[in-house]
């Protein structure tokens, strides 16, 4: 099937076409055209051009355009999971939970429509401002730049969509170039809920091209960005002077206390660190278990490992399909050899089948292996020992990233002590750090990004604060 870009309001051809594969058998699915700088600039004129429209638009009509959307996703979400499973190598089960997840972004940004404000501001708290009655409005940036990746193509675009339309702005999508599939069918869905012309335009190509001339330009407004560290800091020095929010990932640490339910945490961190073949931001990815439960738990872990059922996506019963390309597996197959050339051992996995890379758990890990120092954005975890509770957090605060973290325990004391240690955008207690509910506050510190999603949060992102002074006559 061949689709097309999606600016001003139309579906155009552009640039030559690229072709979209099946990631489990490599078969064409799909093709679209790729932007060139002239679709580009015309994106961001429509943009313009619309975001004075959406500005000017009531709350109620953007709040019903997005609930539209919501509802149209939900009719189409069977057509959408499988496209998801297919573009992206997702497990079906975990497809269709993503689409789930879009319908709610896009039903609580319909809401949050409703509740965008300012508030007034008692300018007589100082000499100064006797006599002026002061407010402030927040108003939206204007045109906004959304880069999201392959790895949840319909939710993480979701989440940049959904807040600007519902705080007044226009954009310009670029999707992942393997994973354009979804962005196109929500544009549909967009275009048929009554979204204005302009309002969101849908331009496809790399991240050296259709990437920079969206990042550079002067009448881009704000860049939203998720995706690795390295392009969100080539982002931040050629970006100009723009709002930016950048999501960078993460190699997020468990700590296991040991009063934890050893059973219930086994198979929490084998789904937290193999769905999507571990290719999300906040997959498990080094556990850190007190040496009194360490065996045990590692026992648990690798049998929860091997019950993970491998193979083709579209199958309902598959847990783990295959990773995004060759090149992902290649890198993370070189990763596992180094750390078991310096001593690391393969409990189970750590082989491959064409793009399938098999769920891995490794011990006798070293803090510098690549394993455990970077994001793996593989099915690939580590079991670390820890003498105590201290250490484990110690050991999972030694990180450049800080996006999500979970601990498992019972212990009052121990939550308050790792709430106050870790230095992470979201701390989860008795979960993975995979948990990600859509309305909360979600972003990382330290290399792990800038700014903050979640609806309301992102909407803040998307706007400015005006401040308003009036003069009282006397």
């Amino acid at each position: 099937m061949e689709y097309k870009l999606f600016i001003d309001g139309q579906w155009v051809a552009a640039g030559p076409l690229m072709e979209v594969k099946n990631k489990y058998n490599g078969q064409t699915i799909a093709a679209l055209p790729t932007a060139r700088r002239e679709d580009v600039d015309a994106a961001i004129a429509a943009a313009q051009l619309a975001a004075q429209v959406m500005a000017d638009m009531p709350a109620y009509k953007r709040a019903d355009i997005l609930f539209k959307t919501a509802s149209l996703l939900r009719e189409r979400s069977d057509d959408l999971a499988k496209t998801i499973a297919a573009e992206a190598g997702k497990a079906l089960k975990f497809a269709r939970l993503e689409v789930d997840r879009a319908i709610s972004t896009f039903t609580i940004a319909s809401e949050e429509a409703k509740r965008l404000h300012g508030e007034t501001f008692p300018l007589d708290a100082v000499p100064s401002g006797e006599g002026y009655f002061g407010f402030w409005v927040r108003r939206p940036v204007g045109v906004i730049a959304a880069i999201s990746p392959f790895n949840f193509p319909l939710n993480l675009v979701a989440h940049k969509v959904a807040p600007a339309i519902a705080s007044g702005n226009a954009l310009v999508l670029k999707p992942a170039t393997s994973t354009p599939l979804a962005a196109v069918k929500l544009c549909q869905a967009l275009q048929d809920a009554g979204l204005p012309a302009g309002a969101i335009n849908l331009v496809v190509g790399s991240g050296g091209t259709v990437g920079e001339w969206l990042t550079t330009d002067p009448r881009v407004d704000k860049i939203t960005f998720t995706g690795s560290p390295d392009v969100g800091r080539h982002i931040l020095s050629v970006a100009g002077i723009k709002k930016v929010t950048l999501e960078l990932g993460n190699n997020s640490p468990v700590v296991i206390a040991p009063d934890a339910d050893l059973d219930f945490v086994a198979k929490r961190c084998a789904v937290g660190a193999y769905y999507n073949s571990g290719q999300v931001c906040i997959s498990v990815q080094r556990i850190y278990s007190q040496k009194q439960v360490y065996e045990p738990f590692s026992e648990k872990f690798i049998k929860a490992t091997d019950a993970m059922l491998v193979g083709d996506p579209l199958d309902e019963r598959v847990d783990v399909g295959p990773m995004i390309d060759s090149k992902e597996v290649d890198r993370i197959e070189g990763w596992v050899k180094e750390a078991q050339a310096s001593g690391a051992r393969v409990m189970t996995g750590g082989r491959r089948d064409g793009t399938v890379y098999y769920p891995t758990v490794l011990t006798n890990v070293r803090p510098d292996m690549k394993v455990i120092a970077e994001e793996a954005f593989a099915p690939v975890a580590s079991v670390i020992s820890c003498n105590d509770f201290e250490e484990s957090l110690r050991q999972a605060n030694d990180t450049k990233f800080g996006l999500q973290v979970g601990v498992f325990t019972k212990d009052i004391d121990r939550v308050l002590k790792a709430v106050k240690r870790l230095n992470f955008g979201g701390v989860i207690i008795n979960d993975t750090p995979n948990f990600r509910a859509d309305h909360m506050p979600y972003g990382g510190n330290r290399q792990s990004g800038l700014g903050r999603e979640g609806v309301r949060f992102a909407m803040e992102e998307m706007t400015n604060i005006q401040m308003v002074a009036i003069r009282q006559s006397s």
